[in-house]
């Protein structure tokens, strides 16, 4: 046996000696273990099964794989947000490399919607969008979470009602002012839309511990307990400043320029699958959000969207 071999060996040993686990026992289960495979590791077999067609249209498979592909990806956005708002040695240096990665998730999501945009034909999309009623990529539970991790609450609330709530609100009637609530809330007779009742049915207890989770630990307040100097570092500011604007504006229309080529092929149509004001509610000129507000000027924060 070569030193090495034996260095490895003792290295392992320390290893499960560490957990009172015994060495024997996990290299008893090595002995028998099959190697691994690029397919069982990636789960390629149970990943491409999950494509399930509601209509026999083809272009609605392009429909589905490609919101799948959003959501892993949103996943992804997820998994660096939250290494960063559980961090407790955070370094300028750190959160930097962070938000770029972020910001290049979004990057990839941006461009992608060339792939709906110009991957599906329109007539198909009209025929086969009639059955997804009322289902709405408003439902991505996923990006409201990105949400709730990037920014302080108030910056989520729809701007007609900012001046009534703070950070002493409670969450339940925050969440009932939060911008996308109009996209499904009736505000004169206070009814909310079938679309909204389901998300809420199945999300809004999470969304309301995400809330009180990231409340002192979002990247906005990350930012803002680096020491002062720190939070003067161009480059970090340039990171903010540049996912909040891929985020909010760079994204955003991409979604809205996807979306008008199929919902406006047809005289009169305004409403998405779900029944929204898709306009309204997505238009950074409309709700006007903002994750780092205090990082931009106020000639761009008037001209926000435009």
């Amino acid at each position: 046996m070569t030193s090495e071999i034996q260095s490895k060996i003792d290295e392992i040993d320390a290893k499960y000696k560490a957990i009172n686990q015994k060495t024997e026992t996990h290299l008893e289960g090595m002995l028998w273990s099959k190697p691994i495979t690029y397919w069982d590791y990636i789960q390629t077999d149970p990943l491409l099964s999950l494509q399930v067609q509601r209509t026999t249209l083809p272009d609605e498979m392009v429909f589905i794989m490609y919101h799948q592909v959003n959501e892993l990806l949103f996943k992804m956005i997820l998994w660096e947000i939250n290494q960063v708002a559980h961090c407790n040695e955070l370094t300028t240096v750190l959160f930097t490399d962070k938000l770029m990665r972020i910001s290049r998730y979004f990057d990839m999501l941006t461009t992608s919607f060339d792939i709906m945009k110009e991957g599906m034909a329109v007539d198909q999309y009209l025929k086969f969008r009639n059955t997804l009623t009322p289902a709405s990529g408003f439902q991505s539970a996923q990006y409201r979470l990105i949400e709730f991790a990037s920014t302080d609450l108030i910056n989520l609330i729809d701007h007609r009602f900012r001046a009534t709530i703070d950070r002493n609100t409670p969450y339940e009637h925050a969440f009932e002012h939060l911008y996308w609530q109009a996209a499904g809330k009736d505000y004169k007779t206070g009814e909310k839309s079938y679309l909204i009742k389901e998300f809420e049915k199945k999300y809004k207890k999470s969304f309301l511990a995400h809330m009180e989770e990231f409340n002192t630990i979002n990247l906005w307040r990350k930012f803002k307990q680096l020491p002062e100097a720190d939070q003067k570092n161009e480059a970090l500011i340039q990171a903010m400043r540049h996912y909040d604007k891929t985020v909010n504006i760079t994204w955003v229309m991409g979604h809205y320029n996807a979306a008008v080529k199929y919902i406006e092929s047809v005289p009169g149509t305004q409403e998405a699958t779900g029944g929204s004001d898709w306009k309204k509610y997505m238009l950074p000129k409309y709700q006007r959000r903002i994750f780092f507000p205090e990082l931009w000027s106020d000639e761009e924060l008037e001209k926000w969207g435009e």
